[in-house]
């Protein structure tokens, strides 16, 4: 028999696993110029909590009782379809299932001796793609420049840093604990690393670390930190809405304090995207990310998590911080 995770409610609040349903199915067959796909490793990311939710997006929200979808690698266990041979690794947007067959369209292959397979969800895949264009279209970092990070020790904002060190900036990351803290200076080359868990006045904190205002800020937080920074932004900043973690979860509209003025005084440049956006450019993305994983300019983390079973309870984990890097469950 196959397992198969389905959304059985809509979460009022934080997810729990008893919004998630598992059931068992028969294990398909593939039919003609189908292949089937056994699920190696899955991605967990925050922005699933908005598909969730039964209200327009730039995504389509999922249905009830249905598998809910997000990025796989899969290994071709059986093909009848001539582009794939059995034993090809692929990756893309699948249903959380064991195993599922599937024509092969919007799966590209990836091969496991030029880098990990669980790096293809992670630094080479969509969440390295998203730091790219995030920081270098928008944010336009340039040397000099310092640079603020939210959200500094996930899976988009350790590569965010590390891209920031490569284009000359001073770097400052927030983050939620002393060892992500350490992490993000030792690992990832922070200049300065901030837990906001144990610092009591964010806006004198980051003050502190950029003396001369934040150049560019690229977000993935929100909340009270999202302000904190923006008290302290530069004249011509760029600043870069990439995630909402701290609101995700809010039954109410958050409110907090009004940034119009500070824009307009500062001329600042406020930009929110979605990796979409940039879809025709994902070659020169893969290019730049793929060189400087290969020159050793760019490192990773990864918290890994065993188990089919696992994969729910690994997505709630991301609200509660409980990952360093990018969050895969291993099946």
């Amino acid at each position: 028999m196959n397992k198969v995770i389905r959304l059985k409610n809509r979460p009022e609040g934080t997810p729990q696993t008893s919004d998630f349903e598992f059931v068992t199915e028969d294990t398909p067959s593939p039919k003609q110029n189908e292949i089937l796909l056994a699920a190696r490793y899955v991605s967990v990311d925050p922005y699933l909590r908005g598909r969730m939710m039964d209200q327009k997006s730039y995504i389509e929200p999922f249905k009830l009782n249905e598998p809910i979808v997000s990025g796989i690698i899969a290994e071709v266990i059986e093909s009848k379809n001539e582009n794939f041979k059995k034993g090809d690794f692929v990756n893309g947007m699948l249903a959380w299932k064991e195993i599922q067959t599937s024509t092969g369209e919007g799966l590209s292959k990836v091969d496991p001796d030029k880098a990990p397979l669980s790096t293809y969800l992670g630094v080479l895949g969509l969440t390295g793609l998203t730091a790219y264009f995030g920081l270098m279209k928008l944010g336009m970092p340039k040397e000099g420049d310092t640079l603020v990070v939210s959200g500094a020790a996930g899976a988009v904002g350790t590569i965010v840093g590390q891209i920031g060190k490569i284009n000359g900036c001073k770097v400052i990351g927030i983050a939620g604990s002393d060892e992500k803290v350490e992490m993000l200076k030792s690992k990832f080359g922070y200049d300065v690393a901030i837990n906001y868990n144990t610092t009591s006045d964010m806006n004198a904190a980051i003050a502190e670390a950029a003396p001369n205002g934040v150049n560019v800020f690229f977000d993935n937080v929100g909340g009270p930190i999202f302000d904190a920074v923006m008290a302290n932004i530069a004249r011509n900043a760029h600043v870069v809405l990439c995630g909402a973690i701290a609101d995700y979860n809010k039954t109410e509209t958050p409110t907090g304090p009004r940034v119009n003025t500070a824009i307009i005084k500062n001329s600042v440049t406020m930009s929110g995207f979605t990796l979409g956006d940039f879809r025709s450019d994902f070659p020169e993305g893969v290019q730049k990310l793929a060189g400087w994983l290969s020159s050793g300019k760019l490192e990773y983390e990864e918290t890994i998590v065993e188990g089919f079973d696992n994969i729910p309870q690994a997505f709630l984990d991301l609200f509660d911080g409980k990952n360093k890097g990018k969050m895969v469950v291993k099946i």
